[in-house]
Parts: C-alpha cells; sequence; structure tokens
C-alpha cells in the first residue's frame, strides 16, 4: 500500500466513523423504546462479538497473552465497553439522543487531559489549557440550560454521559500507549464479549427483562449498533488510532454531534434549549483551541498529497 492510498483510507476511515458515531444515538433511542438498557447493550456486544470471533478465525489472528495484555483488555473491559456503555444507554431513558451526542462532544478535552499524564509525546500547552477551561465551561452551560428547560429529571442522564465520555478518553489513551502490537478485531473481541456478559448479568439482576419486546425497532436498532456500530466502525476506529494521534482521532466529536442533532430532530422531532447549542459550540471552540494547530500542521498535508 502506497503513502497516498493510505491516506485515503484514512480520511474515508474518519468520515465513516464519524457519520456512524453521529446515528447510533439515534438508534439506540429507538431501541430503548422497546427493551431495557443493559440488555439491549448486552446483546449487542455478543452479537458482534460472534462476528469478530469469525472474522479472527477466518484471517487466522492471534490474540494477544501476558501481563501487559491482560492490563489492556482489563482497561477495555472496564472503561470502555461494560461501564461506560451501560451508562450510555441507562442515561439516554432521561435525554434526547441529540443531548447526549453533545455532551459525548467533550471527549476530546478529557483525551487532551490524559494525554498529558499517559503519553509522552501529547503535553498540554497553554493552548491546549485554555481549550479545556472553554470547554469545560460549555458542559456547564449545556448542564444549566437544560436543567432550566426540561427540570432535574434530565441530570441522572447528563451525568451518566459525562462519566462515560471522561472513561472512554482514559481507554483510548491507553490503548494509543500499550495497544500498538494488538489486532483491532482481537482487541475488541476481548473487550467486547466480556463487557457483553457482565452487562447481561448486570441485566438479569436489576431490569425487568420480561418487558423487553422484540419488535421491529428492537430488532432493527440493535442489527445496526451490532454490525455497524460495533464490528465496523470500531475496527476502523482503533485501525485509525495506530495511524492517528489520539487527539486527533478524537475530532470526531467535531462531527457526530452534527449527525446527531440532524437526526434527532428530523426523525423523533427533539428539541433542546437555546443554551444546550451555545454550550455545544463553546465545547467545539474549546476542541478546536485546544488541537487546531496541531492537526493542521500534520494532517492538512493530506489534501495536498
Amino acid at each position: 500500500m502506497t503513502v497516498r492510498t493510505e491516506k485515503i483510507l484514512v480520511l474515508i476511515g474518519f468520515a465513516t466513523v464519524c457519520f456512524v458515531w453521529g446515528s447510533t444515538w439515534l438508534a439506540i433511542k429507538i431501541g430503548l423504546g422497546s427493551v431495557p438498557p443493559f440488555l439491549a447493550v448486552g446483546v449487542r456486544f455478543m452479537l458482534a462479538s460472534g462476528i469478530l470471533y469469525a472474522i479472527i478465525r477466518f484471517r487466522k489472528l492471534s490474540i494477544e497473552k501476558g501481563p501487559r495484555a491482560y492490563k489492556l483488555y482489563a482497561a477495555l473491559i472496564l472503561l470502555s465497553y461494560s461501564i461506560p456503555f451501560g451508562l450510555v444507554y441507562w442515561g439516554q431513558q432521561f435525554i434526547p439522543s441529540s443531548l447526549s451526542s453533545i455532551l459525548f462532544a467533550a471527549f476530546p478535552l478529557w483525551v487532551v487531559l490524559f494525554s498529558h499524564f499517559i503519553l509522552p509525546n501529547e503535553q498540554i500547552s497553554i493552548l491546549k489549557l485554555i481549550g479545556i477551561l472553554v470547554g469545560i465551561a460549555g458542559v456547564y452551560v449545556i448542564f444549566s440550560g437544560e436543567l432550566e428547560w426540561k427540570g432535574m429529571e434530565s441530570l441522572p442522564g447528563m451525568l451518566a454521559i459525562i462519566v462515560s465520555t471522561i472513561m472512554q478518553g482514559i481507554t483510548l489513551v491507553l490503548v494509543k500507549r500499550y495497544g500498538q502490537t494488538q489486532h483491532p478485531v482481537s482487541m475488541n473481541f476481548v473487550g467486547m464479549i466480556a463487557g457483553g456478559v457482565i452487562l447481561l448479568g448486570a441485566s438479569f439482576l436489576v431490569e425487568p427483562v420480561e418487558t423487553a419486546h422484540w419488535d421491529a425497532a428492537a430488532i432493527g436498532s440493535i442489527a445496526y449498533l451490532t454490525v455497524v456500530g460495533s464490528v465496523v466502525v470500531f475496527v476502523t476506529y482503533y485501525w485509525l488510532l495506530k495511524r492517528m494521534e489520539a487527539f486527533v482521532l478524537s475530532f470526531t466529536s467535531f462531527i457526530t454531534p452534527i449527525v446527531a442533532v440532524i437526526l434527532g430532530s428530523l426523525i423523533l422531532d427533539e428539541s433542546l434549549s437555546p443554551n444546550t447549542f451555545l454550550g455545544g459550540a463553546l465545547v467545539l471552540i474549546g476542541i478546536f483551541v485546544a488541537n487546531g494547530k496541531t492537526f493542521y500542521k500534520k494532517y492538512a498535508r493530506v489534501y495536498n498529497g
């Protein structure tokens, strides 16, 4: 593969991740109308891990072993798949899908912060610090606006999304630091199947699983999230992570809220408070201030061949 071809594939992969992750918020929200949250995401992960395992066997991929690999798997299971996704699904019961995506847009800010402590070559500069502060101010504006708009019933959902975002930020940086030797399919298989088992166990313990209604909305939601939202996008994501800096890949958060807001408005007729759009703008400005200069220097060359 030539350098130019790989750059083109990186751009295609980046665009795919942006669109798919923007649409997954809508798919999750639709599925939650029929299936409890932990059960929905647990089934999604078990089905997706089955597909990943078939890929592993077909391509004869290895699953890395040893203390270093086991520590990374533990981080993926707890900080990327089980707890964060459980929080995302649970939290979306209380808030619109578009609001979830806007809150998750703060993801790059946490990546910048954790990269400073974990990745030797990605230290916090003055601009990055200013960007983090502006982004945090944006999250505050979102919280205050939505609480005023819809009341305290939206607070649990917003807090769940924020905690999930922080955990995912830690995971991305850890994978960037310690997962360079692992194949993305094998790495995702281990995290996803273990996360699925944990979430299904939690579902049978705390959820009324007998109320699940496996209608077209539930099946369609889980099928889309399994094949496209889990297998395709996560493999693409970790493939990109080996070819891009962690904070640059986190720029997907610029695009996904736009996709999610458009889809939520068109399909679910969702509405958000004016402060939410102001806060979302501040978050995106913060991301740009923190990362924009480096992003331009390193990757604008792709367009020039």
